[in-house]
């Protein structure tokens, strides 16, 4: 069959609604075949689209496009769900994918593609955020505390710790300079967050957790005792939501509702962390929700409410601590909440309820909208990826959640254009996505 032929007799399935899996009692669905579809080729850069059969448990929709001189074969080849709506964090550890929803926390082991639910655990506080030190997990919650736990020989996690712990709280109750006040007729204990904490980030060389809450604070934990070291009570101007570190560079970013990014940094020969600078979105200062950085801390993102993603770059000639503004990433309708680096690949989630990818490239454009990944019912709010290579492709696992209560499996393949350009096959061949 020709390629022009193709949208001359375009099945009727293809303008037929999407469907999804009604089924309620199982953590996951998944396709009940492979699905294949073919790739053309074509004289200019144009996207080609096509649905699998629509009848399947999961309504898995396959899209390849080229452009950016590559081929780009994106699918939903799982869903995952919870007993509790709301999907509010995701994070990956190895071969386990850890899901907050509501105080619960789901456990999905990963191996061989199975994601079977292997433990299922309750919080004392609505979980905001989670990280890994070595075998220890740490969750940030809503109710102001922040909680560590170990695996149990059983596969099992169990609390191990609350921080602030009970010694941190003993050894400073007594002074009274070690209060803060909190509001009118309220003191604190310096260590304590008094408002909900957003983000936790981790920084193994310097054996420090970072924690930044809705109360305006910046608070530095030691991981051998889990005891407060420091607090910037009065980091922004308003909530605090997101944090990332260049392990490699030392650099703490904090973003907040003000519309600011700052930029805190411990030199060597100090004793606390002190701020560097201060990135500050002229264009439009809007609320911002998240922050993700690449690998070697060169290019920093930051999403919010005004729908943009910015782009932040090392200005010429200067370190990594003087970012400026360097564009604007459009395309979603709806706030950015989530933002996660991949290599040279930027994933969105947004409330419009999609899903974007970027990919930078050699041009002046730096970022270009690859992919718009569609399914979920409610804004993503979460996003986690891995990448790996197959040969001449890179493949890319994301795992999108959303406040529809799932938990959605997407695989990515971006082929290098030249590569398959050249190959005898490339007039026609079949892709396949294993279930």
């Amino acid at each position: 069959m020709e390629f022009k032929s193709w949208f001359e007799t375009k099945p009727e399935y293809l303008s037929s609604p999407r469907t999804s899996s009604s089924s309620s009692s199982s953590n996951i669905t998944s396709p009940e075949m492979q699905s294949t579809s073919t790739i053309y080729e074509v004289t200019s850069f144009s996207s080609l689209e096509s649905h699998v059969n629509p009848t399947l448990k999961l309504s898995q929709n396959t899209h390849e496009k080229i452009m950016m001189n590559a081929f780009v074969t994106h699918s939903c080849i799982a869903t995952l769900r919870t007993k509790t709506p709301q999907i509010s964090f995701l994070a990956l550890q190895g071969n386990t994918l850890y899901a907050a929803s509501l105080n619960e926390i789901n456990v999905f082991d990963l191996t061989d593609d199975n994601y079977s639910l292997a433990d299922n655990f309750t919080c004392s506080g609505l979980v905001k955020s989670i990280t890994f030190v070595e075998k220890k997990i740490f969750t940030a919650h809503q109710d102001c505390k922040i909680r560590a736990w170990q695996i149990t020989s059983s596969r099992k996690h169990q609390l191990i710790s609350t921080i602030p712990t009970v010694k941190d709280r003993l050894t400073r109750c007594v002074l009274p300079k070690n209060y803060v006040q909190v509001r009118r007729h309220k003191q604190k204990l310096w260590i304590e967050h008094v408002d909900t904490i957003s983000g936790l980030a981790v920084n193994i060389g310097e054996g420090l957790i970072y924690s930044v809450s809705w109360d305006r604070s910046f608070k530095i934990w030691r991981i051998s005792d889990l005891r407060c070291l420091e607090s910037i009570n009065k980091a922004h101007s308003d909530a605090i939501n997101a944090i990332v570190v260049c392990v490699d560079h030392g650099l703490v970013y904090t973003a907040s509702a003000d519309g600011s990014i700052k930029v805190w940094e411990k030199e060597k020969g100090e004793k606390n962390h002190k701020l560097r600078t201060i990135l500050d979105n002229k264009h439009n200062k809007s609320s911002l929700n998240a922050l993700a950085i690449n690998s070697n801390g060169s290019i920093l993102f930051s999403g919010g409410l005004d729908q943009n993603i910015i782009v932040w770059e090392k200005e010429e000639g200067k370190t990594e601590k003087h970012m400026g503004f360097s564009r604007f990433l459009k395309g979603h309708t709806g706030a950015i909440l989530c933002l996660v680096c991949v290599d040279d690949l930027l994933i969105s989630g947004s409330s419009d309820k999609t899903l974007r990818i970027w990919k930078s490239s050699s041009t002046e454009c730096g970022y270009s909208c690859i992919a718009v990944l569609e399914g979920h019912l409610k804004p993503v709010k979460a996003l986690v990826a891995t990448k790996r290579s197959c040969n001449s492709n890179g493949v890319v696992s994301i795992f999108s959640g959303s406040l529809d209560g799932e938990i959605k499996v997407w695989q990515v393949t971006i082929s290098d254009f030249q590569s398959c350009k050249s190959s005898s096959t490339f007039m026609e061949r079949n892709v396949a996505h294993n279930a």
